[in-house]
């Protein structure tokens, strides 16, 4: 499975075609704190809703701190989703390293 980190994905989003977010979390969690633009679909949601999912677009998945993302990136990919990456340490990240003002839990 391919992994993007923070950085690579901040500077991706800024490109002319960025990937699809991917918000694997809970809903509680979202509201807690979420990347702009992101689609939420918890995890025990994604085999219902992954018609949902554009084929033609990359798709970055991304949690907390990257487990319950990677095991998603994991099903899309058995499922012929590509390309598919799993965001190395989540939000997390996304808090320490590109946006400090993002509220951690």
């Amino acid at each position: 499975m391919d992994t993007v980190d923070v950085r690579r994905l901040a500077e991706w989003l800024n490109e002319a075609a960025p990937p699809l977010l991917l918000d694997v979390r809970e809903d509680w969690e979202h509201a807690i704190a979420h990347l702009p633009g992101s689609l939420l679909i918890p995890m025990g949601q994604v085999p219902a809703r992954i018609e949902s999912l554009p084929r033609n677009r990359p798709v970055v998945v991304y949690c907390h701190h990257g487990m319950r993302s990677a095991q998603v990136a994991a099903f899309l990919l058995s499922r012929g989703y590509a390309p598919v990456y799993n965001l190395t340490g989540g939000i997390d990240a996304w808090s320490t390293q590109i946006d400090p003002a993002l509220p951690r839990y």
